[in-house]
């Protein structure tokens, strides 16, 4: 079990977003179980927590459709190798909006990334160029939390990158992990993307835990 204290701990939703779910344009599979489980967590064991948004403008550079290409194919940008998605997240539309049955009053910070049209971004605290920064990691840092934990979509990218992230800040960092869903794509070398995230999170000393192991103060 761990015991959450109301005043260093912060709950991440990782952009729990229609688009990421069933009937979404990007749909990660059972990715509408997270809203439940992240809602009682947002709602009754965390005094804190903040939210991070999917917000792209159209013709976004991360978009198949602006290069002509195949969704899922992959091309070298500036700061990289860049996974080409299926228009999603768009700045304004119903898939963007943060999911309905989250509890956005108990939300006090939303995070929009995503949106320079020319870097994508996976992970809370940066864009995909590795330098951008999103401006969560001063927010963390003045309102003085110490441990982070994080739920949502994707567990392989946007929560595993964020995660990373965290603890390369020198925070303490738990993954709620039946609270997240997984593209679970091949990886390079064999297995899938999941089993690459959950070892990587794990050498870096990010817990996986489940909803149920964690209790209010």
């Amino acid at each position: 079990m761990i015991r959450i204290d109301p005043e260093t701990d912060v709950l991440g939703l990782i952009d729990i977003q229609p688009t990421f779910m069933p009937g979404g344009e990007l749909p990660v599979a059972g990715g509408d179980a997270v809203v439940p489980i992240a809602a009682r967590l947002a709602r009754d064991v965390f005094a804190h927590a903040f939210a991070t948004q999917d917000w792209h403008p159209a013709g976004h550079v991360s978009f198949a459709s602006t290069h002509g290409a195949a969704p899922f194919s992959t091309i070298a940008l500036p700061y990289g190798d860049q996974v080409l998605w299926p228009d999603h997240a768009v700045i304004g539309s119903a898939g963007a909006a943060l999911h309905r049955d989250l509890p956005l009053d108990r939300v006090e910070a939303i995070v929009r990334k995503g949106f320079r049209p020319g870097i994508d971004s996976y992970s809370a605290f940066r864009d995909n160029d590795r330098t951008s920064l999103t401006g969560l990691g001063g927010w963390v840092k003045e309102r003085g939390f110490r441990r982070l934990f994080f739920c949502g979509l994707a567990l392989d990218f946007c929560v595993f990158w964020s995660a990373q992230d965290a603890r390369a800040l020198g925070y303490d960092v738990v993954v709620v992990e039946d609270a997240c869903r997984a593209i679970a794509a091949p990886a390079p070398g064999g297995g899938t993307t999941l089993d690459a995230a959950r070892a990587a999170l794990r050498a870096s000393g990010v817990q996986l835990v489940d909803a149920d192991g964690l209790v209010p103060a």
